[in-house]
């Protein structure tokens, strides 16, 4: 590793974003296919999700192989004078390979990054700025030079296939950024990351079976325990509460105002979540970055994938002040801000 940059005033470097990359599994399941086998239509989803399409793992892909497919995009990205100099990788997820061991370091040994540090995250659809908050942590305090994060989920795995209400909006993916030392007054600088959890409403999104309360209790997993429960107004009610109330904070604690904002890259839950948020804060539509119709919710990766697919569509560009923000299960919801720098997804 190398001695961090000093920030502006000798202060501590910033974490600035040197490189991003995404990846979905090749396979678009469309609203059609899902009307096959449940209660639902087309119509039905678009109205509700604003979602047409999204992404589903093939028998026997994990988050591993979503996540070291994504790194390994943005360690390209990133350019050859950062992947050989990668110091830590951060895995954002919460549907590790294996309840143990973590799933990040293997995705560092498959990249070929050695044994550097590498650790899983967990924080549902919030993991990716949990994550950011914690590269960045790892870059200031200069416990490393370079960052590796990663977002990804097979998260369909934790979906009941059964249920219209769930099965219709989740999807898997994964995407990543390189982070490194650099200045807090330069593009692809993070700015201050605001974080924030409600654990009394735990049970408004769950997964209640294979946990360590419920094997704890001496008595198997009831049936469909092992798959997702969402009440879906309330989760509605609270996300668009809390991203707001977020993003708010995080603006101001960049010194800027909503009006600044060029983009918003918010977590992509729902189409109705996603207008209701952007609506509270006074962004116009043209400012609204989605792609949840193809995509879908892909939890912790859903930021970087509409962050990749923005740069690459050209409806994110070097210079655009950017507004990230999530809201998930636990609850945990975060909010953060970036001067995007001059990068194209690798």
């Amino acid at each position: 590793m190398n001695r961090p940059l000093e920030g502006a005033g000798g202060g501590p470097p910033a974490s600035v974003i040197a490189g991003i990359g995404a990846y979905v599994p090749p396979n678009p399941v469309t609203n059609h296919d899902l009307s096959l086998r449940l209660d639902t239509s087309d119509e039905w989803i678009r109205s509700r999700t604003g979602i047409s399409s999204r992404h589903m793992v093939l028998p026997g892909q994990a988050t591993s192989d979503l996540a070291v497919e994504a790194g390994r995009r943005a360690l390209e990205s990133a350019g050859p004078e950062h992947a050989e100099g990668v110091d830590a990788v951060v895995l954002a997820t919460t549907t590790p390979d294996r309840a143990c061991p973590a799933t990040a370091p293997e995705v560092a040994w498959r990249l070929g990054l050695g044994t550097v540090a590498a650790f899983d995250v967990s924080a549902v659809c919030s993991g990716f700025l949990y994550g950011l908050a914690t590269a960045t942590g790892l870059i200031t305090a200069g416990t490393a030079d370079r960052v590796l994060l990663i977002a990804a989920d097979a998260f369909t795995t934790l979906v009941d296939p059964r249920d219209r209400s769930t099965a219709v909006i989740f999807a898997d993916g994964a995407g990543a950024v390189v982070l490194r030392a650099g200045r807090p007054d330069e593009p692809g600088a993070v700015g201050p990351v605001v974080l924030g959890s409600d654990g009394s409403l735990a049970g408004l999104l769950e997964v209640p079976g294979g946990g360590s309360r419920q094997r704890a209790s001496g008595e198997p997993a009831r049936p469909g325990d092992e798959f997702l429960r969402m009440a879906g107004r309330d989760t509605y009610r609270h996300a668009v509460e809390r991203m707001a109330d977020a993003s708010r904070r995080a603006v101001k604690a960049a010194g800027c105002g909503l009006a600044d904002i060029d983009r918003l890259a918010a977590h992509q839950a729902n189409a109705r979540i996603l207008t209701t948020v952007a609506e509270h804060l006074g962004i116009p539509e043209d400012r609204r970055l989605s792609n949840i119709d193809r995509n879908g919710n892909t939890v912790a990766a859903s930021i970087p994938l509409l962050l990749a697919d923005s740069a690459a569509d050209g409806s994110l560009i070097a210079g655009h002040r950017v507004l990230l923000t999530a809201f998930g299960a636990g609850l945990a919801w975060g909010a953060a801000t970036v001067q995007w720098p001059d990068v194209q997804p690798g």
